[in-house]
C-alpha cells in the first residue's frame, strides 16, 4: 500500500519530458519532488506561476512565493510570474499537456468531485472547473476508501461535480487505474496489495484482465 508521497512517486512516471504540468492542491504537489532529473517539466499553478520546484526546506521558505493551495513553493530558473488572466488563458487554451488533481469521489465514467462538500463552507470553486473543461489528459491522485473505510470509487458521484467524464487516469494507494467505456480498468497493484482488496475497496465497474502486474516505484 501507499502513502501519500508513494501515490506522487507513482504519477510522477507519467509525467514526460517537454511537458507541462498544472498539479492541483494536496497529494498533486508532491509530484514535483519525484519527477526525474533527465527531463525538462514546467510545472504550473493557477495562481500565476510557471517553473515551479520541488517544496522548500524547513527554515528556506519564502512567504511571498506560494501555489494555488497557499503552500510556499520553490521556483527553478527562469521561472515567471504573471496574473490569473494569463494563467487561465494556458489553461483554458489547452496549452497544458498534463493536469495532476485530487479528488473526493470519482465516478467510473471518468466524473469528477472535487470542490464541495454540502453543508461545510467553501470559498469557491476555484481553478477547478476551468481546468477539468479545458485539459485533455487528467490523472487523479487520492486515497481508494475514505476514513470510514467507504469506497471513493464510484458508480456515480453523490457530491457536487466539479467535470463530466473528464479523468483520464486514477493513481491511489492501493492501485493504478484507467478510466475506460466500461469502467475502472486496473492496471497496476500497489505493493503488497492483492486483486481482492482493490475490488473490495471500489464500487465502481472494475475491470480485471490478466495478471494484474504490481507498481514499480
Amino acid at each position: 500500500m501507499l502513502d501519500k508521497n508513494g501515490i506522487a512517486k507513482r504519477i510522477a512516471q507519467e509525467v514526460r519530458d517537454g511537458y507541462y504540468v498544472n498539479l492541483g492542491i494536496g497529494i498533486p504537489t508532491l509530484v514535483a519532488n519525484f519527477v526525474r532529473d533527465d527531463i525538462s517539466v514546467e510545472f504550473q499553478s493557477e495562481n500565476g506561476v510557471l517553473g515551479m520546484g520541488p517544496f522548500p526546506f524547513e527554515g528556506e521558505e519564502d512567504a511571498d512565493i506560494i501555489n494555488a493551495g497557499k503552500q510556499t513553493i520553490t521556483t527553478l530558473p527562469g521561472a515567471s510570474f504573471f496574473d490569473s488572466a494569463t494563467s487561465f488563458s494556458m489553461i483554458r487554451g489547452k496549452h497544458v499537456d498534463l493536469t495532476i488533481l485530487g479528488a473526493m469521489e470519482v465516478a467510473d465514467n471518468g466524473d469528477i468531485a472535487n470542490w464541495k462538500i454540502p453543508g461545510k463552507m467553501v470559498k469557491g470553486m476555484g481553478g477547478a472547473m476551468d481546468l477539468v473543461a479545458s485539459a485533455e489528459n487528467i490523472i487523479v491522485a487520492m486515497m481508494h476508501t475514505n476514513r470510514a473505510g467507504h469506497s471513493k470509487l464510484l458508480k456515480k458521484c453523490s457530491l457536487p461535480l466539479t467535470g463530466v467524464g473528464c479523468v483520464k487516469k486514477i493513481v491511489t494507494n492501493l492501485a493504478v487505474l484507467e478510466v475506460t467505456k466500461e469502467g475502472f480498468k486496473l492496471l497496476e497493484r500497489a505493493p503488497g496489495v492483492s486483486v481482492e482488496e482493490i475490488k473490495n475497496a471500489t464500487e465502481g465497474n472494475l475491470l480485471i484482465e490478466g495478471n494484474v502486474p504490481e507498481m514499480l516505484i
